[in-house]
Order: structure tokens, then sequence, then C-alpha cells
């Protein structure tokens, strides 16, 4: 069965051009529209069009885009259903590229641009938070990057959840996460509703994985990634990579915000985003203190050597 595709057609008004990003349950495309000019549409997959989760979810996303409204947050534009069971979501055209690709393409960045990225993901994210949305799947292909301008941007909430909703209308099965296991907290694993340090977690991970180009686990599959947020701590940051150019003012930021219990953490993702600038910001450490112990260490055998 071949894969339904909408490009040069027109939806509500839009005109749909080509698929920039797919993934499990909707398709987007970039289209223009004769008000909002140069829009990104998401359209929900043909395959889930009747069913009802599915659905549900599409819809209380587009509904969570329209509650969090932040300058590092993509506009909802509008929410709509072309023709039955045709839902979609248009929203503003984001400039730039999918952070993932950027930072693959030039990770470890420099640790300035870190700070700076994860101050406005922050931002955006606390916003959801002040809203009573956790977005439960913080990840650099959720968001988009322009280098010129230096702004990133927050792109959806898919499989985000209101921190009031009963067990009943959470859309995950008992005993099931929801999130991308590489960026997910530990405590997301059980399938509970998490609260906002699971964000800060994903984060804080994000902040890894940009200064570093690598990841805080290193396991070959899923079931051994599992196991290992269960089990074992991060790798330290600076033991990820040699020679990385990172201090361990740095380090010690990044790790806080991964802690495995929640309470560890910074108290929001705002504390985290100002404790790593803060950190990134400070002087090198001074040497001299250091060199003084060297030298009382080189000379505590000669009694005669001048004191340092």
């Amino acid at each position: 069965m071949s894969r339904e595709n909408l490009s040069g057609t027109t939806l509500a008004g839009y005109k749909l051009h080509d698929m920039v990003g797919e993934g499990g349950t909707a398709v987007v495309y970039r289209a223009d529209h004769p008000q909002h000019g140069t829009v990104a549409v998401k359209v929900l997959r043909e395959k889930l069009r009747n069913d009802k989760t599915a659905v549900a979810r599409f819809l209380r996303e587009a509904t969570y885009g329209t509650k969090v409204i932040h300058p590092n947050v993509v506009r909802t534009i509008e929410i709509g259903e072309a023709r039955p069971g045709l839902h979609f979501l248009a929203t503003e055209w984001a400039p730039g590229e999918l952070l993932e690709k950027y930072a693959k393409r030039h990770a470890p960045l420099p640790a300035a641009e870190v700070a700076a990225i994860i101050q406005q993901i922050a931002e955006a994210v606390h916003a959801a938070h002040s809203a009573g949305i956790i977005h439960r799947d913080l990840k650099p292909d959720n968001l988009m990057y322009d280098p010129p301008t230096k702004q990133a941007k927050l792109l959806d909430f898919g499989i985000a959840a209101q921190t009031d909703l009963s067990p009943d209308e959470r859309l995950t099965r008992a005993g099931f996460f929801v999130g991308t296991l590489m960026y997910v907290a530990p405590e997301a694993l059980s399938g509970q509703l998490v609260t906002a340090a699971a964000d800060q977690y994903s984060l804080a991970t994000i902040a890894y994985y940009l200064l570093s180009g690598a990841l805080p686990y290193t396991a070959k599959s899923q079931r051994e990634m599992f196991t290992q947020l269960l089990s074992q701590p991060p790798i330290p940051l600076l033991a990820s990579r040699k020679g990385l150019d990172v201090s361990p003012a740095v380090e010690a930021v990044v790790m806080k915000g991964l802690a495995r219990n929640p309470s560890d953490r910074y108290p929001d993702t705002l504390s985290f985003a100002t404790a790593l600038r803060a950190a990134v910001e400070a002087p090198p450490a001074r040497k001299d203190g250091l060199l003084r112990r060297v030298r009382s260490l080189l000379h505590r055998d000669d009694p005669e050597a001048p004191r340092p």
C-alpha cells in the first residue's frame, strides 16, 4: 500500500508543498496561505484517522499549542478538520533546521552557544509548566534552531500531558513509558505521569549531547538502555569524549540535572539553565593554588628547599 502524499494539494486553504518531516502519527508539510503566508501544516496519518486514541492525542497536542504562548514556542495558527477524519494543525514556519541535524554536524558546540540554546528551551518549557503542561519528549528532533540568529524554538507537544489529568485521561497504558528512550528520565520508565523534573532531565541530556556530541549512556540496544537507565549512573560529561573543552563547573551543573532522584535536580528548568549559563560565564579557575600544592609535594622531602 503506497504512502499518502498530499504535496501539491490544497487543504482548508493551505497549499501544501514539500514534505518536511514525518513521524509515527503525523506528516508535516511546508505550506502557503493567503493570509498567514508560509506555515507548517501537520496532518494525522491516514492509517490513524479511525483510531480514537490517536485522534485524541493529535487534538490534545494542538490544544496544548494554543495554551503555551512564548517566543521560543512555534505559534499555533489553526486547528481544523479539512474533511471527516482529516485533522490538521497549522503553525508558524520556524526558520533554520532541526537541532539534531545541526548538532550532528557541529557538536561539540561551544559552551556559550549551548548555554544560550538551553536558556531558550528552558524558558519555553517553563512557559508550558506554568500552563500546567509537561512536555515529556524534549529532544533535539523536537527543536528548531536557526544558526544565523541563534534562535531556538520548541516545535510540538505530541505526547505532552497536563499535570492534573486523571489516570484514565493519560492516553498511556499502565506499565508503558512515553518519550524517546535516550532522553527520557528514569522515573518515566514506569509509565506513570511524571513531573516537571522529568523535562529538566531531558533538557540536561540535550545539554550533555550538545557539549560533547555523545549521550550519557552508551547502550547498544533499547533493552540495554532501559537497564542502564534504571540501574547505572550516567557517564560523567568529561569522560564522554577525550579532550573535551568543558570546565568541571559546567560538568557539575549538567550532572546535577541528570540526577537519578528528581529531588536532587534543580528546582525547575529555569534554575538549571541559569546555573549552566553562570558556570559557562565563570572565569577560569586560577592555577596558582594547584601550583602551590604541586610545589609543596615536590619539596616535602627536602627540608632545605625554599617554601612555595
